[in-house]
């Protein structure tokens, strides 16, 4: 889904787009051979060896016949191996499909299908997770545009990551209008849809909030949340740091635990995490040991941070706090590094750029003024104009001028910042994991002992909502349990944030005059 040429030109001359394409790395800067590029807790990458290893990926990849316009599944943990297929992919013109680490195979089968991708690449294990068994799965599930299989460690039946190699060749370049990757989307109903960011644009993000955000080539960015989610990728994230001859640390998990540690020895200045995060790492702060001195940025997003425990970060943490607000399908709003407290602490800022276009509209229809509350509509240079491969969405989430229709429920203050108030759409925000509740139902309805179920969203403090399974059982002397219903919907492959939290049991739902199951009741119901 093109942006209309007007738009095009006008994104041009205001110099929002550029030719720049994703992949470089910047070799030009004084000592960048030997300069730290990435660092994890067993490993460090100079700028000279990522340059070579993406190189040498990808012209491995071509050799498989892996190129331009070709799709790849990633499904990897945030590692060494993560950051190189990135650039090898960007600079082989072929386009990686990111999935997440909690995905399984209901997940992966749909992304591969959706896309037709070629090649499908995952860790050997991680925790309990077997990633060659997803493989198996997907292989016989899919409808037949799988061709590789590639396996960062122990491959078993499969190919190698580390064997995909071959002496570097002259790759043809994107044109910086070419699609570069696929986000995902929340997924506000069914499996999440995919999101073509191209090159001109995603470069557009990651030059607008360096900026803002001040990363430098000395910034150290601490990845701690999963590689795949927009957030960590390109807010600036790891791709913003390592385009300024900064350094990108990546962490396994976002504990404190696995973070703390780090921040001192990598000596990391900026981070990110999900609201539900927050209350942990205060926490943790007042008993821990490591020296957290080095931290001056600590950007929040993925959900609203409510005011209480943003108060707190200046002062437990030692570092100033960045509230944010996005969409991986574009629109990113921040509050300011020299924002004053009531701003940073109650808003989750406003937008990135002034050709943001936004409106914020009422049930009415009418738009809403300063301080109501309304839909926000999106459209602007970063904001992609449609999903891809799905024309009867499109329809319904974009306006016929272009416009984004975000789901998100918000107020704008007077000054033009964003109050988040809720959703719109049936989905439940689960510390900043959307769990679609239309996907998870169908699942449920495939259970033998449910007769009839929905899936609703409870206040929680600490992720911000709880999903709650509200079931008719067929058998109501012998009702599942919780246990039952999650070891069902595990063994179906779906991911485990998408497993419900409760489990309420009820001899029927509630209906809207029209036979509509009504959630709204449902929830008055159930809160009661």
């Amino acid at each position: 889904m093109p942006w209309p040429e007007s738009f095009v030109r006008d994104y041009k001359t205001k110099g929002y787009w550029t030719d720049e394409v994703l992949g470089g790395l910047p070799m030009w800067l004084p000592g960048a051979e030997d300069r730290e590029a990435v660092v994890t807790p067993g490993r460090t990458m100079t700028y000279g060896q990522l340059d070579r290893a993406a190189d040498r990926l990808a012209a491995g990849l071509r050799a498989l016949g892996i190129g331009a316009g070709d799709r790849v599944v990633v499904h990897l943990p945030n590692d060494v191996e993560m950051v190189v297929l990135c650039y090898a992919l960007f600079r082989s013109g072929a386009l990686p499909v990111f999935a997440l680490p909690a995905h399984r195979s209901s997940e992966i089968t749909h992304l591969v299908d959706t896309s037709q991708a070629v090649a499908y690449v995952c860790a050997d294990q991680v925790l309990d997770c077997d990633y060659r068994l997803i493989a198996k799965e997907v292989l016989a599930s899919t409808d037949g545009s799988l061709e590789h299989v590639l396996v960062a460690g122990d491959p078993g039946p499969y190919t190698a990551l580390s064997d995909v190699d071959a002496d570097p060749v002259d790759l043809p370049a994107p044109d910086a209008q070419d699609v570069a990757l696929f986000l995902l989307s929340g997924g506000t109903s069914g499996p999440p849809k995919l999101i073509p960011r191209t090159h001109a644009d995603y470069a557009c993000q990651l030059r607008m909030t360096s900026r803002l955000c001040a990363f430098e080539a000395d910034t150290r960015y601490l990845c701690a949340l999963p590689l795949g989610h927009n957030f960590p990728l390109a807010c600036p994230g790891v791709l913003g740091v390592l385009r300024l001859g900064g350094t990108a640390v990546l962490a396994s998990e976002p504990t404190p635990e696995s973070c703390f540690p780090l921040i001192e020895s990598a000596r990391v200045t900026v981070t990110s995490l999900v609201p539900s995060l927050v209350p942990l790492w205060l926490e943790a702060a007042e008993w821990a040991q490591d020296d957290l001195t080095s931290l001056k940025l600590l950007q929040v997003g993925g959900a609203r941070l409510g005011p209480a425990a943003a108060s707190q970060v200046p002062g437990r943490l030692g570092c100033t706090l960045q509230q944010v607000y996005g969409m991986a399908e574009g629109l990113l709003n921040f509050t300011r590094l020299d924002d004053p407290d009531s701003v940073v602490f109650h808003t989750q800022g406003c937008p990135l750029a002034s050709a943001d276009e936004v409106r914020v509209v009422r049930e009415d229809g009418r738009e809403a003024q300063p301080g109501e509350e309304g839909e926000l509509y999106t459209r602007g240079p970063y904001t992609v104009r449609g999903y891809y491969q799905a024309a009867e969405r499109n329809r319904s989430q974009f306006t016929e001028d272009g416009y984004f229709r975000t789901g998100d429920v918000v107020r704008r203050t007077a000054t033009g910042y964003f109050e988040v108030v809720g959703r719109s759409n049936d989905v439940i925000n689960r510390g900043g994991e959307k769990v679609p509740t239309q996907e998870v139902e169908e699942h449920l309805r495939a259970d033998p002992g449910i007769a009839a179920v929905a899936l609703i969203g409870l206040p929680d403090e600490d992720l911000g909502e709880l999903s709650c399974a509200c079931v008719v059982p067929k058998d109501p002397q012998q009702p599942p349990t919780l246990r039952e219903v999650r070891a069902g919907l595990n063994d179906r492959g779906i991911a485990s944030y998408k497993l419900p939290d409760r489990l309420v049991i009820l001899p029927a739902l509630p209906l809207t005059p029209v036979g509509k199951i009504d959630k709204r009741a449902l929830k008055n119901q159930v809160h009661s």
